[in-house]
């Protein structure tokens, strides 16, 4: 069969190599064409736009690259037609994604989406399009189960690829002391710094992260970069504050931190499965922060808090991110710190929720079977319909 993946980020590059991996195994004969990125390249599938140029955050960013956006989406398009895909898989990239969703199911193509876009954070009516123009919803957290029967759509909770992610890395790690000689760094306890993958978060979160750097002389920061930014961007931030940069070795970092101070999404579930205790820090521009207040329904913003439903990890948001706040916050869960306990516990608590690994294979060979199924049957009607 023929698989035509789409994910616009970061994220969604490292969940769409898992799926492809499964999607090979599951069929051995099948063809994968993404958008995506060099992780669903190396994992076997073709790829025909790297996510790094659609990469447009934050509404601001949006509203001033609607040129390129229009273009991307004619092409993506173009491409659809061009290679005939059994099925077209969406990963989140909601905005991008919905639009071609509309395009594929008018035109007779079979959709599945992986990954929910976090529509049960923000603009609840647009499950609507969800019901007109997908076939099939893959979803990856637990809750999104209630929000989807509210609306009238069934689907089932099969696992968290990023279980798969991170025991698979831990299981290939050294001891920690040799992690330390591979990444490059001092025998010294680690704070790590991840302040996202996108310049805008960068320039304003890291900046605040940077300011508890003094008061934690026992500890070594480490700054785990990503490679689709580049290190004049970091370097411009940290200047001459003692902060190690480091790309590409986030999972690595993590497994030898004492503690995270990690800008909200992916990463904070990363960082709990690493078993790393975090603060979760958050920053906006001025419109795009006026904007989102206005719109997000959920009471977290972290993937921890929302999955667990209670504030496990601290959040400091746009005005609560303040140097004093932030630095005591860093205290409560070092080694020894007040929240440290209780924060690995609830972290147990979470692996439970989330469940075993191999959801990334079990979800694709559902994919497969489905679309096998439907070939022989013919359509059975679209997700709203059933």
């Amino acid at each position: 069969m023929r698989f035509f993946i789409i994910a616009g980020e970061q994220s969604g590059d490292l969940h769409g190599s898992n799926l492809v991996r499964g999607l090979l195994e599951a069929d051995k004969d099948a063809e994968i064409f993404c958008w995506g990125g060099d992780l669903m390249e190396s994992a076997g599938a073709k790829l025909l736009m790297h996510y790094r140029k659609l990469a447009f955050m934050g509404f601001v960013a949006v509203i001033k690259n609607l040129g390129a956006i229009r273009k991307n989406l004619s092409l993506c398009k173009q491409q659809i037609i061009e290679y005939k895909p059994d099925v077209i898989i969406f990963i989140d990239y909601a905005g991008f994604n919905i639009r071609i969703a509309e395009f594929a199911r008018k035109a007779g193509y079979k959709t599945f989406y992986y990954i929910s876009p976090k529509y049960w954070a923000w603009n609840e009516g647009r499950v609507e399009k969800i019901k007109k123009y997908i076939d099939r919803m893959f979803i990856i957290f637990p809750f999104e189960v209630e929000f989807y029967r509210k609306h009238g759509i069934v689907v089932d909770y099969n696992g968290n690829p990023l279980v798969d992610e991170t025991e698979k890395r831990i299981a290939t790690f050294p001891p920690k002391e040799n992690i330390y000689k591979l990444l490059g760094i001092k025998k010294k306890p680690v704070i790590a710094l991840l302040a996202g993958s996108r310049r805008h978060e960068i320039e304003l979160v890291l900046p605040e992260m940077i300011k508890t750097v003094h008061h934690f002389p026992d500890y070594q920061f480490v700054l785990a970069g990503v490679k689709n930014i580049s290190n004049d961007i970091y370097l411009n931030v940290i200047g001459n504050e003692p902060v190690i940069l480091i790309k590409e070795k986030t999972y690595e970092i993590l497994f030898v931190a004492e503690a995270a101070l990690v800008t909200s999404g992916t990463a904070t579930l990363e960082a709990a499965l690493m078993g790393t205790p975090q603060v979760v820090c958050y920053k906006g521009d001025f419109l795009s922060m006026i904007i989102a207040w206005m719109v997000i329904k959920v009471k977290y913003i972290s993937l921890v808090n929302l999955i667990m439903e209670s504030e496990v990890i601290k959040e400091l948001v746009q005005y609560d991110l303040k140097a004093k706040t932030l630095i005591n916050e860093l205290k409560a869960i070092l080694p020894a710190g007040a929240k440290r306990e209780k924060i690995l516990l609830d972290y147990e608590v979470l692996k439970d929720k989330l469940g075993p690994a191999g959801a990334s294979a079990r979800i694709a060979k559902e994919m497969v079977e489905e679309l096998k199924e439907r070939m022989g049957e013919g359509e059975k009607g679209r997700i709203g319909e059933e």
